[in-house]
């Protein structure tokens, strides 16, 4: 990823946040992750001594019945939650040392997301939406654009900029979502039940959107229960119960 001095003014550089580590120390590191809500007398524990190293560029698909964590955790790996207890690293640094402003700044920069519910702005259009979290970066408007209208390419839209997600069908409004994820060139992709709103034909197109980020050098963590598209993937891990109880190389 290339820093402008203007952004650089603005956020706090990568370099800043993840100093420079080994090539061996994996992208994601979760260590005795625990989870639990508490919700007036009840406890709900929704992960239990999660560990789990992804390495750079690689394809992790999760898997499990309802209720299992898979939710929980992709948002403790996209730092839109904290753990109970544990440990979450990301290049080797240990996320609970980052003030919210950093916490933040490292989503922005390094993670990229995918919904199931799309999360479009219904008032902005899809070129503004795409553009939106380039913005928080303080990234240049030339940049910006030139990076909005490379990723509406990527995903076919272009000549849909200008509606509103209103205007869209479902599966164009996932490709506006997978435009948002890819235009600020993120290392690492999260994917929740991306397909799972979407007929077989826009599903494909996801996916295949999905596995060319991958070949580009994306690492890939994404949530599904489709069989099919779980097996693009290079390695499969199942909870159940908020724990791992398997995790095998993709066939």
């Amino acid at each position: 990823m290339t820093s402008t001095t203007n952004e650089a003014a603005v956020k706090p550089t990568l370099a800043d946040l993840l100093p420079e580590v080994s090539t061996s120390t994996p992208l994601l590191e979760l260590s005795k992750i625990g989870k639990t809500f508490h919700t007036d007398d009840v406890e709900t524990r929704a992960l239990s001594n999660v560990e789990l190293a992804v390495a750079k560029g690689e394809f992790v698909s999760i898997s499990g019945p309802s209720g299992s964590g898979k939710s929980t955790l992709l948002a403790i790996l996209g730092l839109l939650d904290v753990p109970t207890t544990g440990e979450y690293r990301i290049d080797g640094k240990d996320t609970a040392t980052l003030d919210a402003v950093k916490r933040a700044a490292l989503r922005n920069k390094t993670i990229g997301f995918i919904f199931q519910a799309f999360n479009l702005i219904g008032d902005l259009s899809v070129e503004e939406n795409v553009e939106l979290p380039l913005t928080y970066r303080g990234m240049p408007a030339a940049e910006r654009k030139q990076r909005v209208t490379a990723a509406l390419e990527a995903v076919r839209m272009s000549h849909r900029a200008r509606h509103l997600p209103a205007q869209l069908s479902g599966g164009q409004q996932q490709r506006v979502a997978v435009a948002r994820a890819i235009a600020g060139d993120p290392p690492i992709l999260l994917a929740d039940e991306p397909t799972g709103n979407l007929d077989s034909k826009n599903g494909d197109a996801v996916m295949d959107l999905i596995s060319e980020m991958h070949g580009k050098g994306t690492a890939i963590i994404m949530v599904t229960h489709n069989p099919d598209y779980a097996r693009k993937a290079t390695r499969v891990v199942h909870l159940f119960d908020g724990r791992v109880v398997e995790d095998r190389r993709g066939s």
